[in-house]
């Protein structure tokens, strides 16, 4: 059965108990990962979203009640615990944040109990999609989301405080308005007050913010939420989360100037990787020429080459006819695999 916190306050929460608090007491609260009965001890690591702490019950420690309760957890539980920071006894765990200490509890309530999870609450989980959506609650459990939502949390934070230090204003742009014609289709939404009309989810703020530059407002910045009405794709989503910005009496040379900073200070806030600035920068014609690609990875060693002279006079006629139309025909050069079997060769151009 469920106890209550009444009287009960958390010190902090798992992974910000440090080494200089050996000694002290404290109460932490969150969710059973894993328990280990060995008799007379019950090793439990406890879970929040900072990361783990290993709880210590000892016959002793602990009074007889707490011991029992103390024996019955499982894996989610919901938990708050109350003793003192303690060097472990036993192996140090370097992965650990926590790894070095323990804590030895003195008192124990359950706040809630949990049946057995559908799946296992863990990093890199290879439980199928519709499992993980029905039981979302316990799918937003696993550390390696939660880093991601808080990475995306401090980012946005971060993106505030960089662009105010820039003299840019955020200003939140409507999200009914109407329908405009854009790269994708709206996502139409019913009006109540005006029956047969719709109103449109916006695309990008694009309309908005030229609005707000035609007033004056000089530097606007938004982390807008953006609707498109398509087709799943890698890069494109039904509804995503845009940095947006407008910037008024300046060139193309200080839009880039301030995203290059603003990537680098985050690299380096986020990451802690030091970006060299200026970023490379090539025209879209030599991008063109030298990848195929308007976008291309400059990791990718294999460039294009232009063959034209050589094949003219081949006979082939996809390629006559190219050059026929005034183009040209380009190949990648596979240094060293002369020799590659045809299977190999389509998986490397599958690649």
């Amino acid at each position: 059965m469920a106890e209550s916190m009444q009287g009960l306050h958390r010190t902090c929460r798992c992974a910000e108990v440090t080494t200089e608090m050996v000694g002290k007491e404290i109460t932490l609260m969150g969710w059973v990962a894993k328990a280990r009965n060995k008799g007379g001890l019950v090793f439990v690591d406890l879970r929040d979203r900072s990361g783990i702490m290993q709880l210590i019950f000892e016959n002793g420690s602990i009074d007889e009640e707490g011991f029992t309760k103390a024996g019955k957890l499982r894996s989610e539980f919901v938990i708050a615990v109350t003793g003192t920071v303690e060097k472990r006894g036993g192996a140090v765990n370097e992965n650990l944040a926590t790894g070095e200490i323990e804590l030895r509890v003195k008192a124990l309530r359950v706040l809630a109990e949990a049946d057995v999870p559908p799946f296992p609450i863990e990093e890199n989980s290879k439980t199928k999609d519709e499992i993980r959506l029905k039981y979302r609650y316990l799918d937003l459990r696993r550390p390696d989301l939660q880093r991601n939502i808080m990475m995306k949390s401090k980012v946005a934070q971060l993106t505030r405080q960089f662009f105010a230090s820039e003299g840019f204003l955020e200003i939140e742009t409507p999200m009914l308005g109407k329908s405009t014609p854009e790269g994708a289709r709206d996502y139409l939404v019913p009006s109540r007050v005006h029956p047969g009309s719709f109103y449109g989810l916006p695309q990008s703020p694009q309309l908005y913010k030229q609005l707000l530059m035609c007033s004056g407002f000089d530097r606007y910045i938004q982390i807008a939420r953006c609707f498109r009405d398509e087709d799943l794709r890698a890069d494109r989503q039904p509804e995503f989360t845009q940095i947006d910005m407008e910037l008024s009496f300046v060139d193309v040379d200080d839009v880039i100037d301030v995203n290059e900073r603003y990537l680098a200070f985050l690299f380096k806030e986020v990451l802690d990787i030091d970006v060299k600035l200026p970023i490379q920068r090539i025209t879209w014609q030599e991008a063109m020429d030298r990848f195929g690609s308007d976008k291309p990875d400059m990791r990718f060693g294999m460039e294009l080459h232009d063959v034209s002279d050589i094949v003219k006079d081949c006979g082939f006629g996809v390629f006559t006819g190219a050059l026929e139309n005034g183009g040209s025909v380009r190949g990648i050069n596979a240094e060293g695999q002369g020799a590659c079997r045809e299977r190999k060769l389509t998986n490397l151009l599958n690649l």
